[in-house]
């Protein structure tokens, strides 16, 4: 096992190679623009489709919180639904910024519902499962992109329209695999060498290939309507990208995919103004739920402290679920 100092170190060597990442892809992408530029191109997108690209973006955390919601229903721990909402928000507002989704967010699960009564293992079943939703509605968004615009992944990936559409097909047909096993495998248990994963019911199933691309498409109508502000951009078009932007973000593990999606934007939209939208897509997908996201976080640590009756109140009501000592 390793020591926890070590494990400590990874992370921070971990985090440190991300934002060295960010860094260089924003150099390369950013760098050729004055700030004169990039404050032209801000201001040249309409109100209104600031107002869209906003009302896509809470849409999409609104999604997030239904994972959580069914992730705890996975778990057999649901709460109501106002603390899944809130655990979901802050800790996703935050990891999203923070970058290393998995180590980020799933710590602002843990302490959150730690405190609303879930042990570890139930925790991190939430985790795996958001995790596998997240896995989903990428799958299937990308795979559509694929099918109807595999004309537009040739430029971006630089592989044949052929083999583009036999990965669409593959990354539709995995998630309906998914649903078939969750219906009909009755061991309920997947096992990969020593990893395992305890199938969902039916409905959980089908409930995470709805939420998980609709999830995408809200985040990919966001950047849409920013970049239909400069652009004459179709839907499948920009969702095709953002797929491919978002593969390369889990793998860089770069904060907020910062540096990644605009590497991948102006790849195929060259252009200042192309800059400009993207800043506003990610002042108010990223940063503006950061602000809320550290806020609500703040106002959380106070109201649950030790000191506080919501806190008493919790100890209370874990020293009651503690059974008594047998004589």
């Amino acid at each position: 096992m390793f020591k926890p100092r070590a494990v400590r170190a990874l992370q921070i060597a971990a985090a440190v190679f991300a934002l060295a990442l960010a860094a260089f892809l924003i150099s390369r992408t950013l760098g050729q623009y004055s700030l004169a530029q990039l404050g032209e191109a801000v201001a040249a997108v309409p109100p209104r489709r600031i107002i869209f690209a906003g009302a896509f973006a809470a849409a999409s955390y609104l999604c997030l919180t239904a994972f959580d919601a069914l992730g705890l229903q996975y778990a057999g721990k649901p709460l109501p639904y106002w603390q899944a909402a809130l655990t979901s928000f802050t800790a996703l507002s935050l990891g999203h910024n923070i970058g290393l989704a998995a180590l980020s967010s799933g710590t602002i699960r843990y302490r959150f519902y730690a405190r609303f009564g879930l042990s570890t293992e139930e925790v991190a079943k939430v985790i795996l499962f958001c995790a596998v939703t997240v896995g989903l509605g990428l799958m299937m968004l990308a795979g559509v992109a694929l099918i109807f615009r595999g004309d537009l992944g040739v430029v971006l990936v630089h592989s044949s329209r052929a083999t583009l559409s036999v990965l669409g097909v593959t990354l539709l047909i995995l998630p309906l695999a998914y649903l078939i096993l969750s219906t009909f495998w009755r061991a309920r248990q997947l096992r990969l060498g020593t990893w395992s994963f305890e199938l969902p019911a039916p409905s959980l199933a089908l409930s995470q290939l709805v939420i998980g691309p609709l999830n995408f498409a809200c985040v990919a109508g966001c950047l849409y309507e920013a970049l239909l502000a400069v652009r004459d951009v179709t839907f499948p078009d920009v969702m095709l990208v953002y797929a491919l932007a978002n593969v390369a973000t889990i793998l860089s593990h770069a904060p907020g995919g910062i540096g990644v999606i605009e590497w991948v934007v102006l790849t195929l939209l060259p252009g200042s103004m192309v800059v400009g939208a993207l800043l506003v897509f990610r002042g108010l997908y990223y940063l503006l739920p950061l602000c809320l996201g550290a806020v609500t976080l703040g106002v959380a640590e106070l109201l649950m402290r030790p000191g506080t009756p919501y806190g008493r109140r919790k100890r209370q009501q874990g020293a009651q679920r503690v059974p008594p000592l047998s004589r």
